[in-house]
């Protein structure tokens, strides 16, 4: 055999060999336990755990990722765990980050982490963010977690993303709800997250004066993106944040909600989805995140204006979603009681904002996991299936695969920001409500809401 035959032979042969030793590793990895050098213990499936025992698994293991994987510069969240669609490991993400840092919250209030090691870690991702690029105080969707420089989302979104920023937000409330400390570290942390949050110019973001909050600005685009968020969808944290500024001259008045988020023809609905009412939102309600990622803070029990009661909003969304899942009109293989849950996640062919008007047979176990307050029951036994009857497939050192799709046969090999942290502050506020008591006691959240003619137990 010449020798560019050869090589020709081991180009085509090795990426396969190395295929298949990582395939061969990882699946070791799944079924024995493994402990790091550092950082959280790597579990694998551990039998007959009662409920209790297996969300602490769960847990611990997803939050490895915003730990073990963070940044190692900024301590952010990098925006996936592999680098398809050409993402590399420098790319961190504003709005994956503020989910991280809630479930810091988490792994300190559940021992897995000491407080002053979490401190010292969330303080020097704070003084990063202090000199990280920004646009009328509002963070870019992804930036460089090594030097902060804005890394653009598509061509025309290289600045401003004010709903990342948003989520980013909502974690660090919460964070200087939690940290409170009189020790230098937590002293300092609440001071830098108190200089960055009445720096957000939301009334810029009305472009010029309107009656509504535009989601992008950039300094190269201007308004180009030209994307007035309007409701309902999973962007109300940023009308409520927009409202609540500690900083006169930047918040926004009442009009912006009522006359920009609340008007449009797909915010009320009414009708009935596999006999069950959908106060808000799209017809079937959406993929599951309209329902999560705003309410990792906000506390929707009992939350209400005179559009929606949000718990009942919520739960009926999850419920929906999940009678989709068992009536399968689709016939996807492995849809059923126990196997449930559509929402934005990779999938076999890219990714794709999954619900029952766009179905493609893939199940996130975000979904229902995300969804363990408002169907505590139903989340448990799709938690067990994914655990014991499917976890030597999808059970990883970062929790559970991305997504799944029994019918194509495809498991993901990533992880998401995005889909990782809800899980972890969602069973969380099941359990103990803490993310939702830390966020509903800020002072300016509850004026805000106020503001917004909200009703809610915490603002009693």
């Amino acid at each position: 055999m010449r020798k560019n035959e050869l090589v020709t032979v081991l180009q085509k042969v090795l990426p396969a060999f190395i295929s298949v030793f990582l395939s061969i590793t990882l699946l070791a990895q799944k079924k024995t336990d493994a402990k790091p050098a550092t950082g959280i213990p790597v579990v694998g499936i551990q039998p007959n755990l009662s409920d209790s025992a297996l969300l602490d698994v769960v847990q611990r293991q997803t939050f490895r990722y915003f730990w073990d994987f963070a940044h190692p510069v900024s301590g952010m969240a990098r925006e996936r765990s592999n680098v398809s669609f050409g993402y590399g490991h420098e790319t961190v993400t504003t709005g994956g980050t503020g989910f991280g840092v809630m479930s810091v919250i988490v792994a300190v209030e559940r021992k897995w982490i000491k407080r002053d090691t979490a401190a010292k870690f969330l303080l020097k991702m704070v003084n990063f963010l202090l000199k990280a690029e920004s646009y009328h105080g509002v963070f870019p969707h992804w930036m460089d977690g090594a030097t902060g420089k804005t890394i653009p989302f598509s061509r025309k979104d290289d600045g401003a993303d004010l709903v990342e920023s948003s989520y980013l937000f909502q974690g660090l409330l919460c964070v200087r709800q939690y940290f409170n400390g009189d020790n230098e570290t937590e002293k300092e942390l609440r001071n830098r997250i108190n200089w960055m949050w009445p720096d957000i110019e939301w009334n810029w973001f009305t472009n010029g004066g309107q009656e509504v909050l535009y989601w992008h600005w950039s300094p190269n685009n201007g308004w180009a993106m030209n994307f007035p968020v309007r409701g309902f969808n999973e962007c109300l944290i940023m009308y409520i944040l927009a409202a609540s500024s500690p900083h006169e001259k930047y918040k926004v008045s009442p009009a912006v909600y009522h006359r920009g988020w609340a008007e449009s023809n797909f915010f009320k609905n009414g009708k009935e989805y596999y006999g069950i009412k959908l106060p808000l939102g799209f017809d079937y309600g959406g993929p599951l995140f309209f329902s999560q990622y705003s309410f990792l803070g906000l506390d929707p029990r009992g939350l209400k204006d005179h559009y929606a009661d949000y718990w009942e909003q919520n739960r009926n969304h999850t419920l929906i979603n999940r009678e989709h899942c068992i009536r399968n009109p689709n016939q996807f293989k492995g849809y059923g009681e126990n196997n449930w849950g559509l929402t934005a996640s990779d999938t076999y062919n890219g990714y794709a904002a999954h619900s029952p008007t766009e179905d493609l047979g893939t199940i996130s176990p975000t979904a229902a996991l995300s969804a363990f307050p408002y169907t505590p029951e139903y989340s448990m036994k799709a938690l067990r299936h994914f655990y014991y009857d499917l976890g030597d497939k999808i059970w990883t050192e970062y929790g559970f695969a991305d997504a799944f799709n029994e019918t194509k046969n495809w498991v993901a090999a990533s992880h998401l920001a995005i889909d990782q942290g809800p899980i972890i502050v969602m069973i969380e506020n099941y359990r103990s409500g803490l993310l939702w008591k830390l966020f509903m006691s800020c002072t300016e959240i509850k004026m805000g809401l106020r503001k917004l003619g909200f009703e809610s137990p915490a603002l009693k």
